[in-house]
């Protein structure tokens, strides 16, 4: 008879822990803040390269080092960041040519979810892409620059959401972290605003019409609009 089961002999009372609240790590966190930072950042605004501080960054964090480590190898792997041997690590200024095969992917992905959005999403779902440019019609996209390009990456991010396929969903994501700073970037350069308007309003009415072909064309060739006007303009990014 083992020495627990024996007679007379009561267990000890089990330690019960409440679930945690908050189960990211520092890393998680860390992460989470400086891959916003960036974003916020706009790179392909500033002039130079913009190298981060690691040990400035754990200071204005409030954490050690080694999760500010762990959060930039985790965005240089998303290629966000770039370490360069003695002297630092870099936020990553993507190349002409490199922006360019990013939008190229990105028109595959969102034409396929303009196709699923006509087979899969409800009516009221589609109105929702419409609504989000009420705001400017006659002309208040140029006046209201700033706030239409969230509007813009939001319905470029809402087609995607709206594909109901997991799998896409999770293929787009960091991609288009990186295509949302190209995209404010570009926007208010030559006519995108009113040629944005003006795609987009068609895209909705493709989707409305439930035109499958119609809708996965406009999308694709939006997209590939933004690569042909980085190829002939954004003439920053070499």
């Amino acid at each position: 008879m083992s020495e627990a089961s024996a007679p007379g002999r009561t267990e000890a009372p089990r330690i019960v822990l409440a679930p945690l609240g908050d189960t990211s790590t520092f890393a998680d966190r860390a992460y989470t803040a400086l891959k916003d930072t960036i974003v916020a950042l706009n790179v392909y605004e500033q002039e130079g390269e913009v190298r981060l501080d690691e040990r400035q960054l754990a200071s204005d964090l409030g954490i050690s080092r080694t999760p500010v480590r762990e959060a930039m190898a985790q965005l240089e792997r998303e290629g966000f960041v770039r370490s360069v041997p003695r002297r630092g690590i870099y936020v990553v200024r993507k190349s002409r040519q490199e922006v360019i095969e990013m939008i190229t992917a990105w028109a595959a992905l969102e034409s396929m979810a303009a196709r699923l959005i006509t087979q899969n999403a409800t009516t009221d779902e589609i109105a929702s892409l419409r609504r989000m440019f009420a705001t400017f019609e006659n002309g208040e996209a140029r006046a209201h620059l700033d706030e239409y390009s969230e509007v813009n990456i939001e319905f470029h991010q809402a087609i995607i959401r709206m594909s109901r396929n997991g799998v896409l969903i999770d293929l787009a994501e960091n991609l288009f972290t990186h295509m949302r700073m190209i995209r404010r970037k570009t926007i208010g350069e030559q006519d995108r605003v009113d040629r944005s308007i003006r795609d987009h309003i068609n895209i909705i009415e493709a989707l409305e019409a439930r035109d499958t072909e119609r809708a996965e064309d406009l999308v694709r060739n939006h997209a590939l609009g933004l690569a042909e006007h980085v190829k002939k303009y954004a003439d920053y990014l070499d």
